[in-house]
């Protein structure tokens, strides 16, 4: 017997950027996504009679690249009190570690497929509490459309929830894959040492009005003022980071060109937004009418460039 469930990843248009609690996984914000169609992982649970395996893309992992994944898997066996040796098959439809959020669409999958397998009746709210002690954005790929993650002050009270599932705006997103490889720094890492920017505290003193601003936004279906505040939260969290102690950066040459260029569309009266998170790659938001020129635009000043065209997508789903 096993069960396969579907996950999308999201994209944070006001980010989450720091933990109260590295062990829980509390975050110091709320953040707002949109999950993303064209990004999402399956994961299936089956038991075994030998050894806990996890293999991804097909690939059994070493002891090394599974530690994480059979950590988040003991947690959830004491809490539930199982006790099976299992083995966790996961194709990523992600580029992982390349600042496309692959880790919210696989532990999103991997709580909901856990819980499908041993017939644990949780609700959303549950399950995207399950979710965020693997990894904080995955608790936002619970739900479709635009998902909130409220940060709360405990376990119980930082989850997610979904502010419109299935929204009417007019939003595409287009993933600019500058870069694919692995990166240099792990977001846990980045979220750590961004704390020793002197400017962080007053970014987190902005969250509340930020988020305000955001949901009000996407109520009134305003394209323009959601485009300007994800570009505006995603440079605060990057300004952050090059003024750390030591200063860091995800940026790469063709990270700084790819802003050019949509400030250069922009100029030119098409407009288009971009937001940026832990990794070199650009995710430029825009209306369908704008797509095809911006998307034919980065094909001719970027070579070989791997662009993907995405929208809203939904939430969990369970595929047997």
């Amino acid at each position: 017997m096993n069960k396969t469930v579907r996950a999308h990843t999201n994209i944070a248009l006001i980010k989450y950027w720091g933990k109260k609690d590295p062990k829980l996984r509390l975050p110091l914000m709320s953040s707002l996504s949109m999950t993303l169609d064209a990004f999402y992982t399956d994961t299936s649970i089956e038991k075994t009679n030998g050894e806990n395996q996890f293999y991804l893309n097909n690939k059994k992992q070493d002891e090394t690249n599974s530690k994480r994944v059979f950590s988040y898997l003991d947690l959830l066996k004491r809490k539930f009190d199982c006790h099976d040796n299992l083995i966790i098959k996961s194709t990523n439809h992600v580029p992982t570690s390349a600042g496309l959020a692959s880790s919210s669409s696989a532990f999103a999958a991997l709580a909901a497929a856990f819980c499908k397998y041993y017939n644990i009746s949780v609700d959303k709210t549950e399950l995207s509490r399950l979710a965020r002690m693997g990894s904080g954005s995955a608790c936002r790929s619970i739900f479709g459309g635009f998902a909130i993650w409220q940060k709360g002050e405990s376990d119980e009270s930082s989850y997610a929830y979904a502010l419109v599932e299935e929204p009417k705006m007019d939003l595409h997103l287009l993933a600019i894959e500058l870069n694919t490889k692995q990166k240099k720094i792990s977001s846990t890492r980045g979220m750590k040492d961004a704390q020793s920017s002197p400017f962080f505290e007053p970014w987190i003193k902005r969250n509340d009005l930020e988020m305000k601003q955001m949901i009000a936004a996407i109520k009134k279906n305003d394209f323009t003022a959601l485009g300007k505040l994800a570009e505006l939260n995603a440079n605060e969290m990057h300004a952050i980071n090059l003024t750390a102690q030591p200063e860091f950066t995800y940026f790469e040459p063709n990270t700084l060109r790819a802003i050019k260029l949509i400030e250069q569309l922009r100029n030119e009266g098409i407009e288009c937004y971009y937001t940026i998170d832990a990794g070199p790659n650009i995710k430029v938001l825009c209306q369908l009418r704008n797509s095809k020129e911006i998307k034919e635009r980065f094909e001719r000043i970027f070579n070989s460039v791997n662009i993907v065209d995405a929208s809203f997508g939904p939430g969990i789903t369970y595929l047997d």
